[in-house]
């Protein structure tokens, strides 16, 4: 059987980490979805940047939108994006309706640019909504602490999201708050809580490179603590996650057809060749997660990769990982703020050039 497939089976939903006219156009994405159960696509501006740059299929529309003077570069931008985003909704949208509403989406940015912006982001994201016209698009709202002020406001107008660049047990707590209040204002004001879905993106591999760097600079017992920390925090998170959602705190909220905020995996592609290039994904196995893998991640899963529940094993030795981190003087919540700045840098920097590449 497919591995893919069985994950599936094991109550975890497989996104792709990637979109593009030629995934769209060539019948590649049609094909992940009905062959390897793909349930979902998220984007983000290097994934569009390197879509745009690379495939031929937008250059007669970018040409035509370039001439268009009225245009700016982010419009011009969006219009080539939008396009894709409503194909992949559109080629999704069977599993939505079959799911009814648990499966089948597809992800949308807002600007990098207003990461740190709460009323502009919550501006672009009422905007992006109505302009997809997708019941099964989810906004793309960073984990900055203006993006989660965005985010309770969008849950309380019924706006699905997805809560990107989380790096650390404290943005997990964070943003289910925020997930929370938002579901809370929504329902107090006679939302129906079903039609909103969160899903909150932990990303795992930059914190091992990250982490690993350190622990190579101390040298010595250190080193043995390398290549642990990603799924060390995954499977607290998740831990984290059955507190909130699976306890008494949530269960007014579940009675009113409300859907737990699932944690989606992110950041899944193994940096360092020294690992397995599954580890974020074997390692990482359980229901109620979502698991979002770049194209050669997902090959490589499909082709050797092991599917097992494997999620809620070896909690203890992810407690000992972090006590063990701490003593030698490495805080993961700071940690995970170092690369919330870098990400916010790193997806500003694609956008930038991404205008340049449309202007």
């Amino acid at each position: 059987m497919n591995p893919l497939l069985e994950l599936h089976a094991l109550g975890q939903r497989i996104w792709l980490d990637n979109l593009s006219r030629t995934l769209l156009r060539e019948g590649t994405l049609e094909k992940l979805i009905t062959d390897d159960g793909v349930a979902g696509v998220t984007s983000n501006p290097s994934i569009f940047f390197k879509a745009i740059s690379e495939s031929p299929y937008y250059r007669e529309e970018a040409a035509a939108l370039r001439r268009d003077a009225a245009l700016t570069p982010e419009q011009r931008y969006e219009r080539l994006a939008i396009a894709d985003i409503r194909a992949a909704c559109g080629l999704l949208r069977p599993l939505f309706d079959q799911t009814q509403g648990e499966d089948g989406y597809v992800s949308l940015e807002v600007s990098p640019a207003l990461a740190h912006d709460t009323a502009g982001t919550i501006q672009a994201a009422r905007r992006l909504k109505a302009a997809v016209r997708c019941d099964n698009l989810l906004i793309k709202v960073p984990a900055t602490p203006a993006g989660v002020a965005a985010v309770e406001t969008l849950i309380g107008e019924g706006c699905p999201v997805n809560v990107t660049l989380m790096f650390s047990l404290a943005h997990v707590r964070s943003v289910a708050r925020a997930y929370l209040r938002g579901l809370e204002k929504w329902t107090t004001g006679g939302g129906d809580a079903s039609r909103v879905k969160s899903v909150a993106s932990l990303f795992l591999s930059r914190v091992d490179t990250l982490v690993d760097k350190k622990l190579e600079a101390i040298g010595g017992d250190a080193l043995a603590l390398r290549g642990r920390s990603g799924v060390a925090l995954a499977k607290l998170a998740y831990q984290e996650y059955k507190t909130i959602f699976k306890g008494a705190q949530f269960a007014p909220l579940a009675m009113r057809g409300a859907r737990p905020q699932y944690l989606l995996w992110a950041s899944t592609g193994t940096k360092n060749p020294a690992y397995s290039d599954v580890l974020y994904v074997e390692s990482l196995i359980g229901p109620e997660t979502i698991n979002t893998l770049p194209d050669a991640t997902l090959a490589a899963f499909r082709d050797h990769g092991h599917a097992s529940l494997t999620l809620e094993n070896e909690v203890e030795a992810a407690h000992q990982q972090f006590t063990a981190l701490t003593r030698f003087g490495i805080d993961l919540d700071k940690i995970g703020e170092e690369l919330q700045v870098e990400g916010v840098k790193l997806f500003s920097d694609s956008f930038e050039q991404l205008l340049k590449l449309v202007a």
